[in-house]
């Protein structure tokens, strides 16, 4: 199913390109998995990510780690476009600094990716950023927007905080939003509130945005440890699958066709999730207009990325179980939407 729908895109495309009639941007989001250095800060709950820790991290597995995710990040959308992601939104990342190591990568040098991040307070000292290529995106301004957690016990739970970058790409305004939302640790019930505090604080400021831009176009990606269905994507988020008939202010959700497939980006107890998601406000939409408009939202997913045996047959090739380290990317694939931008033609004189 996956390779089925590649093809028919990549052949739409390129049918597109030769006649010089629109311009291709992929724009995705990765969840890396734990992607810590090897020093221990001190300030976050890293210790198990140092030679001395539970997993015996060391140089060389980080190394390996770089190498993986370099590998994969190479090839999301290279189908449709030799510059691969314009826009590449990454959770599960411990600083800025290994993302400066990974976009250094050999692999990636080229594209010159930019980075744009903030240190949260989330327990683990995991983050949220965004990489873009800055011959597709300009940033005009970014922040990093604070969640707060219900706690009913009193004591403060820190969780990532949600990434809002406003930019150009290609000349088109754009707001994006990354988010990693609290995950089910601890059983769905007791973790529902979390990702549903999550959920209205992304909501409150995308209808910010759109009380004085009604027509802007928002992107939405993150891992949002939900589905497309789920109450808090659906409801408090307002989300639609339909995209023919989505009400005002609603995003339209490509993903919720896909999940129903049965198809997903993770696996556990041999149950697909689609956690990672890129979600767009409907101006995306519109074909009529000069600047990128959607067609079409795929998973990125290799033989190299899957287990081929063992109980995770079929799942992500994860880089950890527990404390053993099995050498493989990320427990997640990556998710992208392709967007198209009209060109004007040349005018021979």
């Amino acid at each position: 199913m996956i390779v089925w729908l590649l093809l028919i895109g990549y052949h739409s495309l390129l049918a597109q390109s030769k006649t010089g009639l629109s311009k291709i941007a992929v724009l995705a989001f990765y969840n890396l998995e734990n992607f810590y250095d090897t020093k221990d800060n001190g300030l976050v709950d890293d210790n198990e990510f140092t030679a001395l820790g539970a997993k015996h991290y060391n140089e060389g597995i980080y190394q390996n780690k770089i190498l993986h995710l370099a590998t994969v990040i190479k090839e999301i959308g290279e189908q449709f476009t030799k510059d691969g992601a314009a826009l590449l939104g990454v959770v599960e990342i411990e600083n800025d600094t290994v993302l400066q190591d990974l976009v250094s990568h050999p692999l990636l040098r080229s594209r010159k990716y930019q980075i744009v991040h903030y240190d949260s307070k989330d327990k683990r000292g995991i983050d949220v950023a965004l990489l873009y290529n800055p011959k597709y995106f300009k940033p005009i301004h970014s922040t990093s927007i604070h969640v707060n957690l219900p706690s009913s016990t009193g004591v403060k739970y820190e969780t990532r905080d949600i990434l809002m970058v406003h930019g150009l790409l290609d000349g088109d305004s754009i707001y994006l939003f990354v988010n990693h939302w609290p995950s089910k640790r601890g059983g769905e019930d007791k973790t529902t509130a979390s990702r549903n505090a999550a959920a209205a604080t992304c909501r409150n400021e995308i209808d910010r945005i759109q009380s004085k831009e009604p027509r802007a176009k928002i992107l939405v990606m993150g891992d949002f440890n939900d589905n497309p269905d789920s109450y808090s994507i659906s409801t408090i988020l307002k989300t639609s699958g339909n995209a023919q008939r989505l009400n005002p202010g609603f995003l339209f959700n490509p993903w919720l066709k896909i999940f129903k497939q049965g198809r997903g980006t993770l696996a556990n107890q041999d149950v697909w999730s689609l956690f990672d998601q890129v979600l767009i406000s409907s101006f995306w939409l519109s074909n009529e207009q000069t600047g990128f408009h959607f067609k079409y939202a795929l998973i990125h997913q290799t033989n190299a990325m899957v287990e081929n045996s063992g109980r995770y047959r079929g799942y992500p090739m994860r880089t950890w179980d527990g404390n053993n380290y099995r050498g493989g990317f990320s427990d997640h694939f990556p998710s992208y939407i392709v967007v198209l931008k009209p060109l004007q033609p040349e005018i021979d004189h």
